[in-house]
């Protein structure tokens, strides 16, 4: 697959701010995008434009009415983003805040007994929640467990433990240790075929940015976005709700808004900014397609970045122009397997006799902005299984180039050789 030809390439990296340089460090390689990815510049100006206005909502003046507007119409873009014909968006702390709280509300809100099912490949946000609230809620607790080799857990991992009796299950779409993502909609299929009202809650924190989105089509009740991975920034966590978990016995102010989620004043700036985030990618679909809708357009969009990701992924494992790829150097090995269609916008890797925090000291010697996984509370369930206390792990996203992957395997080269 092909990815973005070279003016549309950089109109996109026109659109974010920092892209080839650090205002600490100078120019450089940004391959951190999984723990935070770039701002689009319109974030920014949104963001500072909202932190000087005074006025709150829910109030009958003109300021307010706009801000009201603007909350609105960010949900809206959301629902369409992430194509939820029913249920409600909501803002909390951060993707991770977002999860506990739909996970805790599940599992007291269910019927008593039965279990909770989790997998041994999620992020600590699901895992620590189903297992204490599980506890809480005196549900017994089961774990999928995941393949080490691939990565991934399966649709026939969950069918393997699910009962009549699951009252909530957790899933993860996308790993954000190796970068492997799991089927949420086959998954969800065979949890219905068991247990037909479980909650399904999905963790889409790392998958956002990288793919397309169709909740309508994953049959779930719960999805968790932190919009600093999807081009936004810090502060706040992006949940979608069904019906059904919006109506469960939750956190909310004695006679008010029975199904408000809310918990306090939210920030308008952080709603104007998902509106700026969803608009990107209208554009961008608009650049590689002739749609005019706006869905369409964001399909579109979804399309073109997972075919530019791709590219940028096989440049890195198998090398441009002269350059060997990863899968080629000696004594480095690839987590979760060489081959693997499932893989987005991630590399993760560990080099025979080097240890990862000097790779990444090394690379960032030469300008080029990696991270260490630790097989620590984060990561551990990925690595120790693996024997690894460590990896390298390299993320991009779509605006990221064949020529930065380049420059990444010319100092790879001198670090096996």
């Amino acid at each position: 697959m092909l990815g973005f030809n070279e003016n549309l390439l950089n109109e996109i990296r026109a659109r974010f701010a920092h892209v080839d340089a650090c205002p600490f460090q100078g120019e450089r390689v940004f391959f951190e995008n999984a723990g935070g990815a770039l701002t689009l510049k319109s974030v920014v100006t949104r963001t500072a434009e909202y932190a000087a206005i005074p006025d709150n909502q829910g109030r009958d003046n003109p300021a307010s009415h706009e801000l009201m507007r603007v909350i609105d119409q960010a949900r809206k873009d959301m629902h369409l983003f992430l194509n939820a014909s029913c249920g409600q968006v909501f803002l909390g702390e951060s993707g991770t805040e977002v999860l506990f709280r739909m996970i805790s509300t599940a599992c007291l809100g269910t019927a008593p007994g039965g279990n909770v099912v989790s997998s041994t490949v999620e992020h600590p946000a699901t895992r620590s929640a189903a297992t204490r609230w599980a506890g809480i809620a005196d549900k017994e607790l089961i774990r999928v467990v995941h393949n080490d080799e691939t990565g991934d857990v399966t649709a026939q991992d969950y069918a393997g433990v699910v009962t009549k009796d699951t009252r909530v299950a957790t899933i993860l779409h996308t790993s954000p240790v190796t970068g492997i993502g799991n089927d949420v909609g086959e998954i969800s299929k065979v949890i219905r075929a068991v247990a037909p009202d479980c909650i399904i809650i999905v963790d889409g924190i790392q998958h956002a940015a990288h793919g397309l989105l169709d909740v309508d089509s994953y049959d779930i009740d719960g999805y968790a976005i932190s919009p600093y991975k999807m081009f936004s920034r810090h502060g706040y966590g992006v949940g979608w709700i069904s019906d059904r978990l919006t109506e469960l016995p939750h956190n909310v102010l004695l006679d008010g808004p029975p199904k408000q989620w809310e918990l306090g004043t939210r920030d308008t700036g952080a709603y104007a900014t998902l509106s700026e985030v969803i608009r990107y990618f209208e554009w961008l679909g608009s650049e590689v397609s002739e749609e005019s809708d706006p869905r369409a357009k964001i399909i579109a969009a979804g399309n073109a970045i997972i075919a530019h990701e791709e590219t940028l992924t096989n440049a890195m494992l198998h090398g441009t122009g002269n350059l060997k790829g990863l899968a080629e150097m000696e004594g480095v090995t690839v987590l979760a397997s060489i081959e693997n269609p499932h893989r987005e916008g991630l590399v993760s890797f560990t080099i025979n006799g080097r240890t990862a925090a000097d790779i990444v000291a090394n690379l960032n010697e030469h300008g080029i902005r990696t991270h260490v996984r630790k097989a620590d509370h984060y990561s551990g369930n990925i690595l120790t299984p693996l024997k690894q206390d460590s990896c390298v792990r390299v993320s991009f996203c779509h605006y990221n180039t064949e020529q930065e992957v380049s420059r990444f395997l010319t100092v790879m080269t001198s670090l096996v050789a």
